[in-house]
């Protein structure tokens, strides 16, 4: 049973948990500023059951400019992170998560094959709740335990965390009316040698080869493998 299969057993025993929810009023600041800085959209994909946090899924369609889908969260920002005390104060409780797509992906299919970027995104926003830690710049998330690919029509294993970036080039973080500073991180889907490299040099040093892949940061099921240029 692979990691996130396994954490969806926890449900049952979330049930008495309360749910972390944006106020209407941060919602609303949430939108605007998703819309001003990622770009406009119409379609949200609601989740119908919620245990915990009540996590959507924007979706951002191509454009000209940029001719890509892109996919944002909205939700797990309601919910504090468990920071390590060093790192309490430093404005990184909050996060909401991002994955960049083709424009030919098939995001209405429930195949595994099309589906798996949609539910890293949620098993990526969830893994704070369940296992009472954070998530961050540079982290890494496997897809399973058993170290297999996230479908069978890629050899992606991993997810590294990047800083997402707005249309002005600079990080996204949102300050709201409520005092909640919500970070923005991007989801690169990634290779095992590519999580060997990154473990040995570093996120940043990983990060300078991906960027070096035409059409990078967009998810390519097939694209090339930075750690074997």
């Amino acid at each position: 049973m692979g990691f996130f299969d396994f954490l969806k057993t926890w449900n049952s025993k979330l049930a008495d948990r309360p749910k972390y929810l944006y106020t209407e009023t941060e919602l609303n600041e949430y939108e605007a500023y998703v819309e001003k800085s990622l770009g406009h959209y119409d379609q949200v994909f609601h989740e119908l059951a919620s245990p915990d946090i009540h996590l959507d899924v924007i979706i951002i369609p191509p454009t000209e400019e940029n001719p890509f889908y892109k996919l944002v969260t909205m939700g797990a920002g309601a919910c504090p992170m468990n920071l390590p005390e060093p790192l309490k104060g430093s404005g990184l409780d909050y996060a909401e998560y991002v994955i960049f797509l083709p424009a030919d992906w098939n995001l209405s299919s429930s195949d595994e094959k099309d589906y798996w970027p949609i539910r890293d995104l949620k098993n990526s926003a969830r893994l704070p709740l369940y296992t009472d830690s954070w998530l961050g710049y540079g982290h890494t998330i496997q897809a399973n335990e058993d170290g297999s690919p996230y479908a069978e029509n890629t050899g992606f294993t991993a997810t590294l965390l990047a800083n997402a970036v707005g249309f002005d080039g600079k990080h996204l973080s949102l300050v709201l009316s409520s005092g909640k500073e919500i970070c923005f991180y991007l989801l690169i889907p990634i290779y095992p040698e590519e999580l060997d490299y990154k473990m040995k040099n570093g996120a940043d040093a990983l990060l300078d080869l991906l960027l070096e892949i035409p059409g990078f940061p967009v998810t390519d099921t097939h694209r090339e493998n930075a750690a074997l240029r």
